[in-house]
Parts: C-alpha cells; sequence; structure tokens
C-alpha cells in the first residue's frame, strides 16, 4: 500500500470527529458524523492491525456490529424526537419550554 492511500486512512477517523464537532446542528447531521467515524475506524483499525502483524480480524466484524446497532438506536432516537418535537434540531433538546 502506499504511502498516500496510508495517510488519507490514518487521517479519516481525525476528520470524521472534527467534522461531528462543527455540525451540530440537525439531529441527522450528527448520526451522520458518528456513521462515518465507524466507517473510518472499521476502515482504520484492521489496518493498522495488518501493520503491527496482529493475527486479529475479528475487531473489523465487531465495529461493524457495533455501528449497526448505533445506527438503528440513533435512527429511532431520531424519530421519536421528530415526532416529540417536531424538528430534528438538537437546540429544541436544550432549550426550557415554560
Amino acid at each position: 500500500m502506499n504511502s498516500t492511500a496510508l495517510t488519507i486512512m490514518c487521517l479519516m477517523p481525525i476528520l470524521a470527529m472534527i467534522n461531528m464537532l462543527f455540525n451540530q446542528t440537525h439531529f441527522l447531521m450528527t448520526l451522520l458524523s458518528l456513521e462515518s467515524i465507524t466507517l473510518s475506524l472499521t476502515l482504520f483499525v484492521p489496518l493498522m492491525l495488518m501493520n503491527c502483524s496482529a493475527a486479529n480480524t475479528a475487531m473489523a466484524v465487531i465495529l461493524l456490529t457495533f455501528g449497526a446497532c448505533e445506527a438503528s438506536l440513533g435512527l429511532s432516537l431520531m424519530v421519536s424526537m421528530s415526532r416529540s418535537y417536531g424538528s430534528d434540531m438538537l437546540k429544541s433538546l436544550t432549550s426550557a419550554k415554560c
């Protein structure tokens, strides 16, 4: 694997976390950022295990399983939030409604 691809693979989790920090207006954008973090870690962890010559390839399957559980939980929370508050804006969760 060439060094450019390795550099991009190493920067993907960091860029996904930065994306999550700056896109916190809608709940759907936050969920998409979490999914990009999960996907980048699914690609990043086996690559790093391969570089360390570790034989643990089941970590990618475990990360994909957690990613699927996180996606289903996040979508169910978004549906219940949009039904309760009428939108998926994260500001509607923190505003006091007296």
